[in-house]
């Protein structure tokens, strides 16, 4: 009679890459002058361990000439390096002619995300925001100076830490936090808002590494600097505009937020960047993101 016997798990596991990336042009709301959900616009989505390249766009959108844009186009990409061997995703957004209400524009609004998992140890991918770009945005007509900084997440953090648990990347988000938080004039809304963000912040900076549970979402900028705006009561707070009679207006945020699967030990960061964040109130109510991409991936083991 043959028996079972037990037999020994692999040692030399080859590691294997699951490809993720999101992007869309434009979503949101309207509820006044017109009640109207904005689907995303020219959607893309990629999820397994093929890759490939894939395209998407959309022409002449409009929103009743409230909103509106000349042409969208979102890019995913999934491919093995060539030069660690490990796996690189792209994920891009691009909107041309954005008009919102005649107060916000741009000729050309990319937003540009790109993660690279190396062969060996690459559960937490190095990440790049390389040809993100605002050509000629404006406010209310007037051209706006925006002092980008590309490398905000740094290098991939040491000892196979997570991004919540690297000490520099950290004492960049809380630098830009506290920007806003202590700036003069910052309204109360958002005030409330930047003292939580900030009070997370520092719980993480004093937090011990090796956590294996899930993180809730921070959130970073690529824009350093807003320049000067010719139009009274305009303030300029970090990367964040508010507008009267319009609205507040976050230019370039990124969120990292976590996930957990159930074969692997330790979540998996992602990466989201949004070219203008517009929460609307006055002239418009309503909520807006334009130029949205996102990736993040898992490797196993």
């Amino acid at each position: 009679m043959a028996t079972m016997t037990d037999t020994e798990a692999p040692t030399n596991v080859r590691p294997s890459h699951d490809y993720h990336a999101e992007a869309h042009v434009l979503s949101g709301y309207l509820q006044r002058p017109i009640n109207q959900k904005i689907e995303p616009q020219a959607p893309l989505s990629l999820s397994d361990r093929r890759g490939g390249h894939f395209t998407r766009h959309v022409e002449d959108f409009n929103v009743e000439g409230l909103i509106s844009f000349t042409r969208g186009e979102t890019r995913l990409s999934g491919a093995r390096s060539v030069k660690n061997n490990g796996w690189v995703t792209i994920s891009t957004s691009i909107l041309e002619g954005l008009n919102v209400f005649e107060i916000i524009g741009a000729d050309r609004l990319v937003t540009q995300v790109s993660t690279d998992h190396a062969y060996q140890n690459g559960h937490i991918p190095h990440v790049t925001f390389l040809g993100t770009q605002f050509t000629n945005f404006r406010v209310g007509g007037f051209p706006v100076e925006l002092t980008l900084t590309l490398g905000v997440c740094g290098d991939v953090p040491a000892n196979d830490q997570s991004y919540f648990e690297d000490a520099q990347f950290l004492r960049r988000v809380k630098q830009q936090t506290e920007t806003i938080f202590k700036a003069s004039g910052l309204p109360k809304d958002l005030k409330d808002q930047y003292d939580k963000k900030l009070a997370y912040v520092n719980e993480l900076i004093g937090a011990k590494p090796g956590s294996q549970s899930v993180h809730e979402p921070i959130t970073c900028s690529v824009v350093e600097n807003i320049g000067d705006i010719p139009i009274p009561g305009v303030q300029q707070f970090g990367h964040i505009l508010v507008i009267p009679e319009f609205g507040h207006v976050a230019l370039g945020e990124i969120q990292l937020s976590e996930k957990k699967y159930d074969d692997i030990e330790r979540p998996c960061v992602s990466f989201e960047l949004t070219g203008v964040r517009m929460k609307l109130g006055c002239v418009g109510d309503g909520a807006l993101a334009a130029g949205t991409s996102k990736t993040n991936g898992t490797t196993r083991p």
